[in-house]
């Protein structure tokens, strides 16, 4: 593991001591079995024609630094479900991202699209949790633990009736995905070592992806045109966050990203 996702995972289990701390686990077990089990659809809503859009409450990260770090994560998802995005992706990591489970809560009282808990998910506390604040999936970085763990995770989403997206940024990683048999694939193009962004990295990893798999393209997308090129290809879907949270209309930007008309627009 390189230093800086070292220290990204080791804040996350710092986190989770606390939270851990304050409620049991078999709390969130019992939280997690009461909204019981409501489909998979999350990887459903990412395999509809085209390239869907995931898109992003991220209010800060170690890359770009503050982003949008106040307003209401209600009011921006709502904005973005406007706009035609399929699904959301909320980030909860508290101290290099300054997300909270709160705001899962808060998107998921707001809207109806499927929603991925991204976080860098290290042990199953941190699945009850998802599903318990009305995550639909849950993301596993396959960079942030060993195989068995991988394994074992990936496992207990399936029984969490979690869809879970296995995200990958070079070769080893992605053979490791393959051997658990993900259904969904992320491919992360920044560098988690130096946060560069290579949307190349996508093009180069997809040619060794079965068919039938998933495919989200994650990181450095920031015109519509980049999607229909990696549509072409077969790229399933796109994560996107940064661009649609720094945008003065969250709404246009996705909009504009999936290629919707603007209903405000003269005709």
């Amino acid at each position: 593991m390189n230093p800086r996702l070292e220290g990204l995972v080791a804040a996350t289990r710092q986190s989770l001591a606390r939270r851990a701390a304050e409620v049991p686990l078999a709390d969130v077990e019992r939280a997690a079995a009461q909204r019981g089990s409501e489909g998979r659809p999350f990887a459903e809503a990412l395999a509809r024609p085209g390239t869907s859009l995931i898109a992003e409450h991220k209010r800060r990260s170690p890359s770009a630094g503050a982003i949008r770090p106040a307003g209401s994560c209600a009011e921006l998802v709502q904005a973005y479900a406007r706009g035609g995005a399929a699904a959301l992706s909320i980030l909860t990591e508290e101290e290099h991202f300054g997300g909270s489970l709160d705001d899962l809560r808060e998107a998921r009282s707001a809207t109806e699209l499927p929603i991925l808990r991204k976080d860098f998910a290290v042990d199953p506390y941190m699945l009850f949790e998802a599903k318990a604040a009305g995550a639909d999936a849950v993301l596993l970085v396959v960079g942030a633990m060993d195989a068995k763990d991988l394994a074992s995770l990936y496992s207990l989403a399936g029984d969490l009736d979690l869809d879970a997206v296995v995200e990958v940024s070079d070769d080893d990683e992605l053979d490791l995905a393959l051997g658990i048999d993900a259904d969904v694939i992320g491919i992360n193009n920044r560098d988690l070592e130096d946060f560069t962004v290579d949307i190349t990295r996508t093009y180069d990893l997809l040619a060794d992806v079965p068919a039938g798999k998933t495919v989200v393209s994650e990181s450095g997308i920031v015109h519509r045109e980049q999607i229909e090129e990696l549509e072409r290809v077969g790229v399933d879907a796109v994560l996107v966050g940064e661009t649609v949270m720094r945008a003065a209309d969250p709404e246009l930007a996705v909009r504009t990203l999936v290629g919707e008309p603007d209903p405000a627009a003269p005709t």
